[in-house]
């Protein structure tokens, strides 16, 4: 899965240059549970088998000989959520900052709502106009959060999520799937950073933990 540091859109959003986040995006219906974990494993992997690729990995040369994996809380089922997606047909573009300082044009294409550890929380996801022109990206949107785990269990700047745009008002979350920006990993990368309203007030136990380098 590759991640490219894609400037979300000319920020490079955080991950690489040709791409915005990982060239394949996992977006998926309700699934039995046994399935899900599968999937969730499934990410893990090719997520490492990336960082593992010389050629497509965001880590400093210092890091990548001795790379093993990344680290990741255990696959959790219940921080996969069906979400009700509000959609802002009339939001107006903005412009994202990054943590360069460079700024991407944005659209709040909708609103998540969903219940998470025993409480409603709601989010913003954003689609940029450019990087729809991308092959296979027509239906791409971006779901950069923080929530209580950042600064500690996970990376301070918050996480990132890949979803599709659905046929209907219901949208899968699966935060197991929440992966680091790749500025997480070297500073030479350009990442957005997550708008203030995506702020989640509980602790989100799932994904990808802060990168060790030591």
């Amino acid at each position: 899965m590759n991640y490219r540091i894609l400037f979300f859109i000319l920020l490079c959003l955080g991950c690489r240059e040709e791409k915005k986040f990982h060239d394949q995006m996992y977006v998926d219906a309700e699934l039995p549970s046994s399935d899900a974990l599968k999937e969730i494993l499934e990410f893990q992997k090719r997520l490492d088998l990336e960082f593992k690729d010389p050629e497509r990995s965001p880590l400093p040369d210092r890091y990548k000989k001795d790379f093993e994996g990344l680290d990741f809380f255990p696959p959790d089922t219940n921080y996969r959520v069906v979400a009700k997606l509000q959609r802002t047909p009339n939001a107006l573009p903005f412009l994202m900052p990054s943590t360069t300082g460079a700024r991407s044009e944005e659209t709040v294409y909708g609103i998540v709502h969903f219940v998470l550890n025993g409480e409603a929380h709601q989010l913003e996801v954003y689609q940029n106009q450019e990087f729809m022109s991308k092959e296979g990206y027509l239906d791409y949107l971006f779901l950069p959060f923080t929530d209580n785990t950042n600064g500690k269990e996970t990376y301070a700047g918050g996480r990132y999520l890949d979803l599709r745009i659905p046929k209907d008002e219901s949208i899968s979350i699966d935060f197991n799937k929440a992966y680091n920006p790749y500025c997480a990993y070297n500073v030479k990368y350009s990442c957005p950073l997550v708008p203030s309203v995506n702020n989640l007030d509980t602790k989100v136990l799932a994904g990808v933990k802060a990168f060790n380098k030591h």
